[in-house]
């Protein structure tokens, strides 16, 4: 809550790069009607990739992994999981459900917090609890040394630190007096340095970006995953979260760092999804497209196997084709053969690939 009781003492500038972040973020707001009414089938393929891409990557970024083969059974299907890692992810795509059909009916509150900790962590015995023992957040680095990054709030004080967040989030929004997407950018910076859960602090604070950023009328989550974006960028994220902490406790941190980090992160979610949907006359394919733009991501060489894990809702058909019109295209070649060749871009896989329907 320090960065909001800062805020709330008075906001006498703002960066120009948060300027700059903000301008482009309303500007591509204004624009995802446009694209969501002229386009709902292709976003119908979006939204369900997108749900996808964001279990995974946000448990992903928390260490927890399961097998690229059994990701679409455990995020959509009804078969019985293996072990605690598949209730992990199978638990953060329950959590989305809630946010993603429920989001005009869920205020952001302390009782929504714990219900979003209760079903990413569904057989946890502190699922839906605050922390009831003190910590530190340690950093393990190659060579074995640790160190400590932050120390959180103690947990005879997270209670009340957590009643004081959302207190202030009520107030600043309701006053009008700073822009709601930095009130977003704080609340989120706050609410990781309370720390208020033994585990799933993370994910639960990618949760309330997605939910707050619903609320202000950002509904560019939906159908681009912001957490694949934030794995995508995840020591940029460890790196600016540590900047913004230091000092935290005595309020005279500099926020800055790390709400630029995540307007960066809209940015290039509202910039996915105009590069997907912005010539909507085109008959290319939404299954062709999330494969197309995977591989125009990918920076150096990859396999069918790569591609089959960062697009799990496109069948290994479906991905073998886009393959082979890219190579005929000139934009790809294959270095081998089988299916555990490598591949390699030559041009831009985006705009000149050639163009087909699913």
């Amino acid at each position: 809550m320090m960065t909001l009781r800062q805020f709330s003492e008075g906001l006498e500038s703002v960066q120009a790069i948060t300027s700059w972040y903000l301008a482009d973020i309303a500007e591509a707001r204004g624009k995802q009607e446009l694209f969501v009414h002229q386009s709902p089938q292709r976003l119908k393929i979006f939204r369900e990739h997108a749900i996808v891409e964001s279990a995974v990557s946000s448990t992903r970024i928390e260490g927890v992994n399961v097998d690229p083969s059994r990701v679409k059974t455990i995020v959509f299907g009804k078969a019985s999981l293996r072990d605690r890692n598949e209730e992990e992810v199978r638990g953060y795509r329950e959590a989305l459900k809630l946010i993603h059909e429920q989001r005009a009916t869920l205020p952001l509150s302390e009782e929504i917090v714990l219900e979003l900790h209760r079903l990413i962590l569904p057989d946890a015995w502190d699922a839906g609890k605050f922390k009831e023992k003190n910590g530190q957040i340690i950093e393990k680095s190659a060579d074995g040394k640790v160190r400590i990054r932050f120390t959180p709030v103690s947990a005879n004080k997270t209670p009340g630190s957590m009643k004081e967040l959302f207190e202030l989030w009520t107030r600043e929004l309701k006053e009008q007096k700073i822009h709601p997407l930095i009130l977003v950018a704080a609340l989120n910076l706050d609410f990781l340095c309370i720390h208020p859960f033994r585990d799933g602090n993370g994910r639960v604070s990618r949760l309330l970006l997605l939910l707050q950023c619903y609320h202000l009328g950002y509904k560019v989550g939906r159908y681009i995953s912001i957490e694949r974006l934030m794995e995508e960028n995840k020591e940029r994220y460890y790196e600016t979260l540590e900047e913004s902490s230091r000092d935290w406790h005595e309020g005279k941190h500099n926020p800055w760092s790390y709400i630029n980090y995540l307007f960066f992160i809209l940015k290039s979610a509202y910039r996915e999804f105009e590069q997907r949907l912005g010539q909507v006359a085109e008959p290319r394919g939404a299954k062709t497209e999330i494969v197309q733009n995977t591989v125009a991501r990918i920076a150096g060489e990859f396999s069918l196997a790569d591609l089959e894990r960062s697009c799990p809702t496109v069948s290994r058909d479906m991905i073998r084709r886009v393959l082979r019109d890219l190579q005929k295209a000139g934009h790809v070649e294959c270095l081998g053969r089988g299916p555990g060749a490598r591949w390699r871009k030559k041009g831009n896989v985006l705009k000149k690939g050639k163009k087909e329907g699913n």
